[in-house]
């Protein structure tokens, strides 16, 4: 997934943080022109927006009347076939090898990726300015970007965010397991390959919210909301592990990590200089979607194709059974 850094001089704002962003765009524009398909994964991390007055009331509001989507889903204990068998999965990378049973203590999960919604009460409780993304109505989104995943989050944002709302970032090896199931598949659903009637992959078009801002192209990419695709969702009830956006998950990422990590709660290498995510987004390509597929990025970095889901641990007593589990999430979420 490749990425164009904003030059400096197009990332400053005026002191009333409402500048013209046509400058920006046309600057963007020419580097989508120069840079072909690269510049998707623009990283935007030094841009910031400012609430104005009305716009910070406006938000208040919505945050207490709009419904979030926090529903979670236990997974209980046990082993799963964690990575991948080159034989069974051509497509395999090296960093995905190898294939073996790995046990995970329960936990619950997020049933959907983190929504602008959501994430909007956490922005405007902890006292932060708006998404990049968030241009509309004095640093709203539209609303019919509500129920999609939030991005242009870096890994702190995501880690924040989860600890905020009393929970944290999955593992590697908590995401695999709750979005393939304990049976090796290839995909949430089973062995058959991604299709864009599943996932939401291989996009490059103009369609969905402020087609007419030519910003868009680089700021607002082609996603939808969390829960599109119920014909995809994994044997725990997850929705869009693959596709929409990549997520951020709590380790360090080394890609020789599957083959030394140890075969009962893996939580990654102790350090490193690159943050883990899992499941391809709306940019990538076939090889991409699958669920063993693993990569990292510089945890500062904000992308409009990276987003993330919030897990929890889960007491041995707490819950029994196999069978689905939804709750919600803490009551400073919905309250």
């Amino acid at each position: 997934m490749g990425s164009l850094k904003k030059p400096q001089h197009a990332q400053k704002n005026t002191s009333n943080g409402r500048r013209s962003f046509l400058d920006v765009s046309v600057l963007l524009s020419c580097i989508a022109i120069i840079g072909g398909g690269s510049a998707w994964g623009l990283d935007t991390q030094d841009i910031t927006i400012q609430w104005t007055q009305e716009g910070k009331r406006l938000a208040a509001h919505r945050v207490t009347t709009w419904k979030p989507k926090t529903e979670m889903v236990l997974v209980p204990a046990g082993e799963f076939m964690m990575g991948s068998d080159k034989s069974k999965d051509r497509l395999a990378y090296r960093s995905e090898l190898p294939q073996r049973q790995v046990y995970l203590d329960a936990f619950e999960i997020s049933k959907y990726e983190v929504t602008a919604i959501e994430y909007l009460k956490f922005v405007l409780e902890t006292n932060r300015p708006p998404q990049i993304d968030w241009r509309y109505e004095g640093g709203n989104f539209q609303e019919s970007m509500a129920h999609h995943p939030v991005m242009h989050v870096s890994w702190y944002d995501a880690d924040a965010y989860c600890k905020w709302a009393g929970m944290r970032l999955p593992t590697e090896a908590e995401w695999e397991k709750a979005a393939r199931g304990t049976d090796g598949r290839l995909y949430p659903w089973g062995n058959e390959p991604a299709g864009l009637s599943r996932a939401n992959f291989g996009r490059t078009g103009l369609s969905g919210p402020v087609r007419d801002r030519p910003e868009r192209l680089l700021l607002y990419p082609p996603i939808i909301s969390v829960d599109k695709y119920p014909n995809s969702v994994s044997p725990y009830g997850l929705h869009q592990t693959i596709g929409n956006v990549a997520e951020w998950v709590e380790d360090w990422y080394d890609p020789d990590y599957y083959r030394k990590a140890p075969d009962r709660n893996p939580r990654g290498p102790e350090s490193g200089s690159t943050k883990a995510f899992r499941g391809g987004g709306w940019i990538d390509s076939t090889t991409t979607m699958r669920v063993a597929m693993r990569n990292g990025a510089d945890p500062n970095s904000k992308y409009n194709w990276l987003g993330f889901r919030c897990a929890r641990s889960v007491d041995d007593g707490q819950r029994s059974g196999g069978e689905l589990h939804v709750s919600e999430l803490t009551s400073s979420l919905v309250k």
